[in-house]
């Protein structure tokens, strides 16, 4: 599967913690990220990550992108709804294309676990025969 990993500033310590605890699963998955939570995750966990722009350059539009032509299965998007300033227009329009063509998102902790346990166990290889994969 096709994973897209994002998450705002005050969020990417615990991306990085996820990903190690995780990365068993994770390294038999192609994974792409914005800048520096892809730089991260890749440096703390060995990981290859294909990173695109960061956030606020444009990231989240280049993750929403490929979720619209079908070559994201599934994306964890950890944000701070504590502090709004955060968010971006960038990460509504990427969760609306999201539910729209049916890609699982996580935007917590908890259901970031609930996406990871699932595809550990198979329960999420819905994906369409053929579907493209990432380049690296």
């Amino acid at each position: 599967m096709n994973i897209a990993l994002i998450a705002q500033d005050p969020k990417k310590e615990l991306m990085v913690r996820f990903c190690i605890a995780y990365c068993g699963v994770l390294k038999n998955h192609k994974l792409c990220a914005t800048a520096s939570t892809g730089k991260m995750v890749s440096d703390a966990t060995g990981l290859h990550v294909i990173n695109f722009l960061s956030g606020p350059q444009g990231g989240c539009q280049q993750i929403a992108s490929r979720v619209s032509c079908g070559e994201i299965d599934m994306v964890i998007l950890l944000r701070d709804s504590v502090h709004p300033e955060f968010a971006s227009r960038g990460e509504d329009d990427l969760l609306r294309l999201c539910d729209i063509h049916v890609v699982p998102v996580a935007t917590n902790i908890a259901t970031a676990e609930v996406l990871i346990h699932g595809l550990e166990r198979g329960d999420l290889d819905w994906r369409n025969v053929g579907k493209p994969v990432l380049e690296n």
